[in-house]
């Protein structure tokens, strides 16, 4: 938090509130009911004895398992949390897993077996308790027969690189695994299947956050390839992964479970926090600072660079009566062409700072709610009409910084960076906007 008043300060305290009204532990025990040794999970009664098996996923996974622990107990026969680096919490009837995100590693291969082994030997009668939350894709890797790692790897380095969105990312990444797309509740032997989820995707679909491993899978092979070919990247991908899509979209290999498929009928699901959740949060905080604060129903997305000028010219356009706040959810992509550092809020937050330019009305916060943004150790950036001539007096350019994805680089020379640390949740982005009058 910035220290002292003025309009970074503001729009960090509202960043703030909108990080803790979606915290994945508070999120967890508003769904679960317990009552002495009666416990409920999203408005349901375990039956008498039942006995819980957890796998949880995700940045939020170990903040989500501790949560259950608080309330379920002795009544959790064992389980398995794998989060990210930083990510992690304490733990005593869970196993904890750290593993590489956003691109795979050994680590995640190897907690991927566990889960594996985890839902396929769990006892019938036990409820099998998901709790799932964004980063599930890249921390659970388990290539799909005839793969490897380096495979999984390769295909989602090219992903985000090239700017695909999340929803044609997942629809690669479900059609090289063995666990998305639905496949993972096909292994599992459990009845009763919970999935307890916190939304990072946009339209809160099930089937996207974290590629759905327990979910329905909608999108096929053919789909898969056409995300590919929509960003250029046949050349990009490795070869193997090419060849498994392309022999997938021939009817060569077998597709993943499809709505109305018998293994996902026993499957219940719950989302226990979104990113809507974050905003109406952040709007409440603005408003008890005084501001006219609103939601943009207009979500963040395609490319960050674009969005953040957007954004910036719709702040210059709006003349409030008086001082107010509009906040932006949602999730962009950022198309990598330089060998800078970033990520795609601070890279919103750059080209908002050059249309925001020598103004003085509109300032900006753009972040991910995960604490983290791209590879760096940044959650966003703070902007406004004087963070060009600010970066001018560090000895960095905003524009030559643009074009080579280094947002960060200059952002830490500036001095704009917001650093938070891992906050244990996601719900995608926010963007927040401080707009004075005329």
């Amino acid at each position: 938090m910035t220290p002292g008043g003025g309009p970074r300060a503001e729009l960090e305290s509202c960043f703030a509130a909108a990080v803790a009204a979606v915290d994945a532990g508070a999120a967890v025990r508003r769904a679960i009911r317990a009552d002495g040794p009666e416990l409920a999970i999203a408005g349901r009664p375990l039956a008498p004895g039942a006995r819980l098996r957890v796998l949880a996923v995700g940045k939020a996974a170990a903040a989500m398992a501790a949560a259950l622990e608080s309330l379920a107990g002795d009544r959790i026969a064992g389980g398995l949390a794998v989060t990210a680096d930083g990510h992690g919490a304490p733990l005593s009837r869970v196993a904890l897993r750290e593993a590489g995100h956003p691109l795979p590693d050994a680590r995640g291969e190897r907690a991927a077996r566990e889960a594996l082994a985890l839902v396929a030997e769990a006892p019938r009668d036990d409820v099998l308790v998901v709790l799932l939350s964004g980063g599930a894709s890249a921390l659970l890797p388990a290539p799909a027969p005839g793969l490897q790692l380096e495979d999984l790897v390769g295909a989602t380095r090219a992903l985000l690189r090239g700017g695909a969105d999340i929803e044609e990312t997942n629809a690669v990444r479900k059609h090289l695994s063995g666990v998305a797309g639905g496949r993972l509740a096909e292994r599992a032997a459990c009845e009763r299947v919970v999935v307890l989820a916190l939304s990072d995707v946009p339209g809160d679909r099930i089937d996207v956050i974290g590629s759905g491993p327990f979910a329905p899978d909608p999108t096929t092979y053919a789909d898969a390839l056409a995300a590919v070919d929509a960003r250029g990247l046949r050349g990009e991908l490795p070869e193997r992964a090419l060849r498994h899509l392309e022999a997938g979209a021939r009817g060569e290999r077998p597709e993943t479970p499809k709505p109305g498929a018998p293994a996902l009928a026993r499957v219940e699901t719950a989302l226990v926090a979104t990113n809507r959740t974050a905003c109406d949060a952040a709007v409440s905080a603005a408003a008890r600072a005084g501001l006219d604060a609103s939601v943009l129903e207009e979500p963040l997305a395609g490319e960050a660079r674009e969005a953040g000028a957007a954004l910036a010219a719709r702040a210059l356009s709006f003349a409030p009566a008086r001082t107010a706040c509009l906040v932006a959810g949602g999730e962009t992509a950022v198309t990598v062409r330089g060998h800078g550092r970033g990520g795609r809020s601070q890279e919103l937050a750059l080209a908002a700072a050059l249309a925001l330019d020598g103004g003085r009305r509109v300032a900006l916060l753009a972040a991910g709610t995960d604490g983290t943004d791209g590879p760096t150790d940044a959650a966003g950036a703070y902007a406004d009409g004087g963070t060009v001539s600010r970066g001018r007096a560090a000895g960095v350019d905003a524009r030559s910084a643009l074009d080579d994805n280094d947002a960060y680089g200059f952002f830490a020379r500036e001095g704009g960076l917001l650093v938070t640390g891992p906050t244990r949740t996601n719900v995608m982005d926010l963007a927040l906007l401080r707009v004075e009058p005329r």
